[in-house]
């Protein structure tokens, strides 16, 4: 769905006083109420969830919304559940299902949860993989927002991403995430992976791997390669694949910050803080671990396509063969399971 800029600045200042009389003001932080908003700024996403569940009818309701702790018969807590390719629910975005300003709430959720410099690339991933974001794109809504705990759950092809108001305790981005990107359309991509917009993560790691002497890279490239699903947290006395980040040296170290900071990039800043948060409350990058996996080099050339960065509860598990796959497993404490 295209909108023209003076159509969406028109919206935002719309849905900015509409949040605002519907109550909307309650997700915001006291200094984001404090400071002086130009009228054009777009509103918090959570804003725009609760404008959004305001505006269903009871059969869309029925459809789409579930309460906080709902159980799937086959998936279980539904609002926990992530998965390389699925659809939360039947109706897609852009549907009949949904009025047009209903669609407009949803494509502004997803652009608000993404970083603004990211916008375009995501952009392009979903055009790939899924005809244009909203075409093939389902939600639920769990909890009532402004309520009590609440969250929207965001789904498609090569995507699970969630716009919560803290209201999952513990983790981070509301809960597991996943996203990819299959440029050709041919399920298989080059040795460059030219086209796919989340190669450049995998150049960052590369690049340190490059960076490490001969005995550290004996150490970080493991023969073994993980289900690429298998984030679940190990806790601090976990076995983790490939070199402690403790055996890095100073600059080493600079550098998985680095990796690091190109991981989180895609993300609002909010989940960025959340992130790195919970990576603190559990040792922060010293108590992680750097694996490259030898199995599945596309092209045979030692840029090495499956890696991850682990720690107690922080996973991040970057697949690039045969196109990107990227799972995102991320909490304060180990205890919280996962549903994958």
């Amino acid at each position: 769905m295209t909108r023209s800029p003076l159509d969406r600045r028109e919206f935002f200042q719309k849905a900015g006083h509409s949040a605002l009389a519907l109550g909307g003001a309650a997700y915001l932080s006291p200094l984001t109420l404090a400071a002086e908003t130009p009228p054009a700024s777009p509103p918090l996403p959570e804003s725009l969830v609760k404008l959004l569940f305001d505006s269903l009818t009871p059969g869309q309701r029925e459809r789409i919304c579930f309460a906080w702790d709902h159980q799937h018969p086959e998936w279980g807590l539904l609002r926990t559940r992530v998965s390389a390719n699925w659809n939360i629910t039947d109706e897609v975005v852009d549907s009949k299902f949904y009025t047009p300003d209903q669609q407009e709430l949803v494509h502004a959720i997803y652009r608000g949860i993404i970083a603004p410099e990211w916008h375009e690339r995501y952009d392009q991933q979903q055009d790939d993989d899924a005809g244009g974001f909203g075409a093939n794109n389902s939600i639920a809504i769990f909890g009532t927002p402004g309520e009590g705990p609440s969250e929207l759950v965001l789904t498609g092809r090569h995507m699970t991403l969630r716009c919560d108001v803290n209201s999952a305790e513990h983790v981070a981005f509301g809960g597991p995430i996943f996203y990819g990107h299959d440029p050709t359309g041919t399920q298989e991509d080059d040795a460059n992976h030219e086209g796919s917009v989340f190669w450049s993560q995998a150049l960052e790691a590369n690049s340190l791997y490059q960076a490490l002497d001969g005995k550290q890279q004996q150490i970080a490239l493991v023969k073994h390669l993980p289900g690429e699903s298998q984030v679940a947290f190990r806790g601090a006395k976990g076995q983790f694949d490939g070199i402690p980040v403790t055996e890095f040296s100073a600059d080493q170290k600079a550098r998985v910050q680095e990796v690091l900071r190109k991981l989180i990039e895609p993300f609002r800043q909010r989940d960025r803080d959340e992130a790195l948060a919970c990576l603190t409350a559990q040792g922060g990058l010293d108590a992680c671990s750097l694996a490259f996996y030898q199995p599945e080099d596309i092209g045979n050339d030692k840029v090495w396509d499956n890696w991850r960065l682990e720690g107690p509860s922080f996973v991040w598990h970057f697949r690039g063969a045969p196109h990107v796959h990227t799972w995102v497993n991320i909490a304060d404490n180990p205890s919280v399971e996962l549903n994958a």
